[in-house]
This record gives C-alpha cells, structure tokens and sequence, in this order.
C-alpha cells in the first residue's frame, strides 16, 4: 500500500432525496436541486438508480438530471429490457449494471456476472455502441473481475457492503479483498471504482488502496445533509478522499 496523493473521483448518489420526495408523491425536496448543491460542492459525477419499481427515482428525474446537470451523470440501471431503453434513449455519460431485486431495502451484493450472461453482454454491447461507459458492480471476487473483461466492460465497481458491514479481524480480511481486487482490476485494464454503505469513518483505509480511483457514496452524504446541507456534505466527504 501506499500512502501518496491519488487523484480520484466523487460520484454522489441521490437516491435518497427522491425517496423522501416519494413519500409523499409530491415535489419536494427536488432531485435536481440536490444534485446541482451536490455539484456546487465539488461532486465529480452524479449518480441516480432507476428501479424497475420506480421506488425512488423516476423516469422524468433522469431526462431532468441529463439536461441540467454539468458533471456526468452515472446511471445505475439493472439488465431489464425496459430500463435499458430508457438508458439508450437518454445516453448518461455512464452506466453500472447492478443486481435489483423488488423486496430489497437497498443493493444486497454484486451482479453474478456467469448468470444471463447473453443478456448481460447485450446490455453492455448495446450501452458501449451509444459511447456510454459501463461499470459492473461486482463482490471483490477474483472470477468477477475477470469476467467483467470478457464483457467489454470499462470498469468495475467494487461492492465494499460488506467490508462496511464487518468488524474486527473479519474487517481487515474484506479490505483485503478490496485491495486485492482493486489491484487485479487495475492490471487488467479495468477503471476501478467502490461504493456500497462507505460513510466518513471507514472510507479512511480505503484512501491508501491507489487502484481505486473513483468512490460512489449516498446514503451518508445524504443524512449528512440533513444537518449541514449538500453542498457542505459533498464537501466534507471531497475533503477526505483527497488527503491521501
């Protein structure tokens, strides 16, 4: 490991002010507001999940974000044939494949990447030919990774659940796979990314991995928010990830 200065990247998930605004079926609070204090504060990318259940954010939310928003927009889609229509139609600067199920609270673990394998590289074939960048959100699993290369993929984005979830030696075993992963992703030629329950605290030993060049966090920038605003949460957590 390695402890120099790594230019990396900030997607911020906003996921999560749609499910407010949803609670309600109303306007408010505005996706699109909180993505452009998101931007204000430094965010490098945006980044929103289209359900198939609509749960949280809406089809209107993606057409919105696509045109006002200045940074890429990551759209996080599953395999279906309709989201994948949606996402040919609005061509985000970039798309990662995650795994959806309906009963789900929120992304359980990564895409197997040797199940609907036709559909699955059809998704990326399809996404690649509109110049849309594809990441696969996969476990720090050495076969993934691999695999992710046989589909053509552009990057990967390493689930870190359930590093965020573990404690003691069992989480220094998961940052090690990370680590290990994100090293073998690199050599590959893959773009690495990581996201999944990383919060001000544990993102910290993920800064000394080098090979993970872009972070996608939500949930704790989000609740953040609530006390300080976006904007001054995107900042905090921009603060952090380049002191390393």
């Amino acid at each position: 490991m390695t402890s120099r200065r790594i230019s990396r990247t900030l997607g911020v998930n906003i996921d999560h002010v749609a499910t407010i605004r949803q609670a309600r079926r109303g306007f408010e609070p505005s996706v699109l507001e909180a993505a452009m204090e998101a931007q204000r504060g430094g965010a490098d990318g945006i980044t929103a999940h289209l359900r198939e259940d609509r749960r949280h954010i809406q089809d209107k939310d993606i057409w919105e974000l696509k045109r006002q928003i200045c940074v890429p927009l990551n759209l996080e889609m599953s395999i279906a044939q309709e989201i994948l229509q949606v996402a040919l139609k609005v061509r985000p600067g970039k798309a990662c494949l995650v795994p959806e199920k309906r009963q789900e609270i929120t992304t359980e673990g990564g895409l197997d990447l040797f199940r609907k394998q036709g559909q699955l590289q059809g998704t990326v074939r399809a996404l690649l030919r509109e110049k849309i960048e594809v990441s696969l959100f996969i476990d720090p699993d050495e076969r993934q990774i691999r695999e992710a290369v046989n589909l053509g993929a552009s990057a990967i984005e390493i689930h870190t659940g359930a590093y965020a979830n573990a404690k003691g030696k069992a989480k220094d075993r998961e940052l090690r796979r990370i680590q290990r992963s994100a090293v073998l992703g690199s050599e590959l030629g893959l773009r690495v990314h990581a996201g999944h329950g990383l919060n001000y605290e544990n993102i910290s030993p993920l800064l000394v991995i080098p090979e993970i060049r872009e972070f996608n966090i939500g949930h704790s920038i989000i609740s953040r928010a609530v006390f300080v605003g976006v904007r001054t949460a995107v900042k905090e957590m921009k603060k952090l990830i380049g002191m390393k």
